[in-house]
């Protein structure tokens, strides 16, 4: 207990004031920059009001030759729109708002080092090939999937792997605290929240004490906590306790786009032989310790075996961005133990095929998004899917409208209980054109669903970290885990029919009358969708 308390103490963080959460968001920033187009429009009236008829053919002229550039632009269609908007109302701020934000001031560097990671590791891990074989036979099975995500990575499909489904963030949290206790050799985490409380002080017990005893424990947080849960100098009181720890592209006020970009992974992996994914963080609310929204309805899944080195690698691949001598060997060590072991025909015997994958925004494939369009794309029974926010592209948009169209029964699960009011508003504005084209979505009712999870035909699943929004499908570091044929499936999606009874489902009327305030919010999120 007296080691307990002094961890606490150690880690007693400082808590951060409405002002700095302000002026590190986006908002803060487009505020600025708004208020400096009014200063330098009135300004421009009053000082130059002879000029005004030549700024209006400029102005015009401008904004012409902006609209080109982005119809010929290689950015999706909504978010073109959006900034055809922008530059409209705002023309040279505007501008100066885009490129900003395309050439990624400070980003170019992050974008150089991820890609040097990939490119280092791009055949690290091997692909065992009579799993490939299985697969080729298989007239529904992964192997073209398979081929298009190692594309942009190393993402082997696996055999010989055991997969556990958790439909509770309790259930993962208890699981994890007993395989942590098991760890040996090294335990790597990389969540997007860390937050103090009863959940993170457990772990963080386990870890210490492993620190002590020898183990490689290394914590990897998105820079983003540093302005909301966690203090500045959290990484070096985690040091103290014998803990390797970073904040993954800490945020610098206006400084740079990069922050942007942000680490939405979670990953958890002990040994390279057990890991675990899917959206819970490590703090209370996620376990309904705390409650924020109602109850807390996450998933996850813990994978034990051969895949478990995927996840290893996309850890590593992250933590040596920053390293001035890049090391990979827990994962050529676990390289080479595969090879060793298939070569001698051993290893375990599981049924079903695992291919976790990871997703980065900065190459030019949309890995988590095109994987979900995949799911919807083969599907001829069902889709059933939970994500905590809907915010649509067109093409996603027309995926999912599609299934419903040709008579796969999709649905759609999202919070009762919202956590943002704008996002869910703008879900809500999507409700109608995929009602109408057969898609039934529903609204669990006792509070908040934070749960990336889908599930189709029995025979498929993806659960991982990506919600259906722009900003895990286009802005932020994300991974999952595809399933294909394993034995947890059914348990997938029997949650899914036990949440759905929690539910209340929309319907024609009831987005009918729906209250016009959040109709009118909900129209005019969309138009800045792409920016949120």
């Amino acid at each position: 207990m007296e080691d307990r308390g002094n961890v606490v103490k150690l880690l007693n963080k400082k808590k951060r004031g409405l002002l700095q959460k302000v002026l590190f968001s986006r908002l803060g920033l487009i505020v600025l920059l708004i208020v400096l187009q009014i200063f330098l429009f009135l300004s421009f009236f009053t000082w130059f009001r002879q000029y005004l008829r030549h700024y209006e053919i400029l102005r015009a002229i401008f904004s012409i030759a902006m609209v080109l550039y982005l119809f010929n632009s290689s950015m999706d269609s909504s978010a073109k729109l959006t900034w055809m908007m922008i530059i409209s109302i705002v023309p040279f701020i505007g501008t100066a708002f885009l490129f900003y934000s395309r050439t990624n001031l400070g980003q170019n560097v992050l974008h150089d080092k991820v890609q040097e990671m990939i490119r280092r590791t791009r055949r690290l891990l091997p692909q065992k090939e009579t799993v490939l074989q299985e697969l080729e036979r298989d007239p529904y099975g992964t192997e073209d999937l398979h081929r298009y995500l190692n594309r942009e990575g190393c993402f082997p499909v696996y055999d010989g792997t055991e997969v556990t489904f958790f439909p509770l963030g309790e259930d993962k949290f208890k699981a994890m605290l007993e395989e942590l206790e098991k760890a040996e050799d090294y335990i790597f985490m990389e969540y997007f929240i860390i937050e103090e409380g009863l959940m993170w002080g457990r772990i963080l017990d386990v870890l210490a004490r492993k620190a002590k005893e020898g183990v490689d424990v290394r914590v990897m947080y998105d820079g983003m906590c540093e302005i909301t849960t966690l203090s500045y100098d959290y990484a070096d009181r985690l040091a103290k306790l014998g803990i390797k720890a970073k904040a993954f592209s800490p945020v610098r006020a206006f400084v740079s786009t990069h922050y942007n970009y942000r680490d939405h992974r979670k990953i958890l992996s002990i040994d390279g032989k057990v890991a675990f994914t899917g959206g819970v963080n490590l703090a209370d609310e996620y376990i309904n310790e705390k409650e924020r929204f109602g109850h807390w309805k996450d998933t996850a899944v813990m994978l034990k075996g051969d895949a478990a080195a995927s996840l290893t690698l996309s850890f590593l691949q992250m933590w040596n961005v920053t390293e001035t001598h890049p090391d990979f060997g827990p994962c050529e060590k676990l390289a080479e133990e595969q090879k060793e072991t298939w070569a001698a025909g051993e290893g375990a015997k599981t049924e079903g095929y695992v291919m976790p994958y990871a997703d980065s925004p900065l190459d030019s494939d949309k890995v988590g998004e095109t994987v979900y369009m995949d799911l919807f794309d083969r599907a001829t029974d069902y889709v059933h899917v939970m994500t905590p926010y809907l915010i649509l592209d067109d093409e996603m948009e027309t995926a999912i409208k599609y299934a419903a169209q040709r008579g796969v029964d999709v649905k759609l699960i999202l919070p009762g209980i919202p956590d943002k009011e704008m996002a869910w508003a703008l879900a809500k504005s999507h409700y109608r054109r995929l009602v109408n084209a057969g898609v039934k979505i529903y609204e669990y009712t006792p509070g908040f669903v934070h749960a990336k999870v889908a599930v189709s035909d029995d025979c498929r699943a993806v659960v991982g970290t990506i919600n259906l929004d722009y900003r895990s499908l286009y802005h932020h570091f994300e991974c999952a885990a595809y399933l294909y044929k394993v034995p947890c499936i059914p348990q997938i999606e029997e949650d899914f029919q036990e949440t759905l009874a929690k539910c209340r489902e929309v319907t024609q009327e009831s987005i009918t009358n729906e209250k016009t305030f959040m109709k009118f919010k909900g129209y005019v999120m969309k138009l800045v969708a792409p920016l949120m």
